[in-house]
């Protein structure tokens, strides 16, 4: 991931995650798809990042 730069329309605090900037709490991507794993989601928890790469070497 050469060039990352930064979309501050992003927040992320994911590490594991190979798009997050690590040196701060955002994604750079361009668009994120957010999705679910429940058939009625009603918390936040009910929700993913269905973007998420586990970033290589990460031993977090």
């Amino acid at each position: 991931m050469e060039n990352m730069k930064k979309n501050s329309n992003i927040k992320c605090s994911v590490a594991q995650c190979k798009y997050n900037m690590v040196s701060e709490d955002y994604c750079c991507l361009d668009c994120i798809s957010v999705g679910t794993h429940e058939q009625n989601p009603t918390v936040p928890e009910c929700t993913d990042c269905n973007s998420f790469v586990k970033r290589t070497g990460c031993g977090c």
